[in-house]
């Protein structure tokens, strides 16, 4: 059986349960302000990384030898192996790849059957958010004319939304007969979308061997290994007026844990001018 309290005994009990409450409630607001503080404000949160120095307008290149590499990166680099905040403060650009060919007909661990790479969403998304400079290439593959113009508007509607810097055309296979015609309507296609600045990447035995002229494009990329150490050896021995060197397939950075395609810009042009050309968005 309970004993029945007495009123003064009661009373005390709800005047001290009251006075925690009130003190509770006092200490929870002033923390609340504290945190609110705009000079105590953290500027970036996880969600918003802190922009890297790779943006165009503030990354000034005065020696291409001595600037942090370009990456090309497609659905064989898996977002989910890459720490983006480390990897982006060691990049100067990246370039990515939407699109993998007409040639694809099925799902790969890269690539839909529809030839649109399965990452490149993710990897556009996560360096611009880091301020870094996002260019896109397209693995050309057209079998045909009408192919190869398919190819481009496929390339252009996955691509526009994000603002590239720059569309490539990654030529490495002959598809047709006259793979000259092919790349030229790829690009004039391209082009027609609306397509500004608009580059080659290709071999230069391979551009050679199916004549394969470089005239209408804004700006050339070459793939030249060397050793293929990992580390840039020398500059390309060619007559070609390119702009921009692919020097390793093996090139390792913080921030991903397998090998990477580095590049760097030529050295045999201003290096900041070429780097504003190939890694601002056009007006």
């Amino acid at each position: 059986m309970r004993k029945k309290l007495k009123p003064v005994f009661v009373f005390a009990f709800f005047f001290l349960f009251v006075s925690l409450i009130l003190f509770t409630r006092g200490l929870t607001q002033e923390a609340t302000n504290g945190s609110t503080d705009p000079s105590t404000t953290e500027t970036n949160s996880p969600s918003t990384p802190p922009p890297s120095t790779a943006s165009p307008s503030t990354y000034h290149i005065d020696n291409a030898l001595e600037m942090k590499p370009i990456i090309d990166v497609s659905g064989w680099q898996l977002p989910s192996e890459i720490d983006y905040d480390t990897l982006s403060q060691n990049i100067s650009g990246a370039i990515v790849r939407v699109q993998s060919g007409s040639h694809t007909k099925k799902d790969n661990a890269a690539s839909y059957k529809n030839g649109l790479d399965k990452s490149y969403k993710t990897h556009i998304q996560e360096f611009k958010a880091r301020n870094i400079p996002v260019a896109v290439y397209a693995y050309v593959t057209g079998n045909s004319i009408k192919s190869m113009e398919e190819e481009a508007v496929s390339f252009y509607e996955a691509s526009y939304k994000y603002q590239p810097t720059f569309y490539w055309l990654d030529v490495e296979e002959k598809t047709m007969e006259d793979m000259n015609a092919g790349v030229e309507a790829f690009r004039a296609k391209l082009s027609s979308l609306g397509a500004k600045n608009i580059g080659l990447y290709i071999g230069t035995y391979f551009m050679d061997e199916h004549s394969i002229s470089a005239d209408n494009f804004d700006a050339i990329w070459i793939p030249t290994y060397g050793t293929d150490s990992g580390y840039y050896n020398a500059a390309p021995n060619t007559d070609l007026n390119y702009d921009l060197h692919q020097y390793t397939s093996q090139g390792r950075l913080n921030g991903f844990k397998h090998a990477l395609d580095l590049n760097i810009i030529t050295t045999l042009k201003d290096p900041n001018e070429v780097y504003q050309k190939l890694f601002t968005v056009p007006d």
